[in-house]
């Protein structure tokens, strides 16, 4: 299935106290079962000004329409081409 990573603009996120991004974790779960199977969030990371997002859909399509469902931003979804780490240069 294809991996996509969003970006999502959202000023002063890497503030937000543990049950901020507990309850935003719970919005987005909540709406994936909605949607059902065809989606998964695999990771996020959080930095100062947005969140950076590891997910697994048939189509980005269907990532925009969870965020929209869920209410946050998708200011940029692109699909994983490829991935490379240390054991790429061996």
């Amino acid at each position: 299935m294809p991996q996509f990573v969003i970006e999502r603009d959202m000023p002063g996120i890497g503030g937000a106290s543990a049950a901020d991004l507990k309850g935003a974790s719970q919005t987005s779960c909540s709406v994936l079962r909605d949607l059902g199977p065809e989606i998964q969030w695999v990771h996020s990371y959080v930095t100062d000004d947005k969140i950076y997002c590891i997910y697994r859909a048939p189509s980005s399509d269907l990532i925009r329409q969870h965020a929209e469902t869920a209410g946050f931003p998708a200011n940029s979804v692109s699909e994983v081409r490829n991935v490379i780490d240390p054991t790429t240069a061996e």
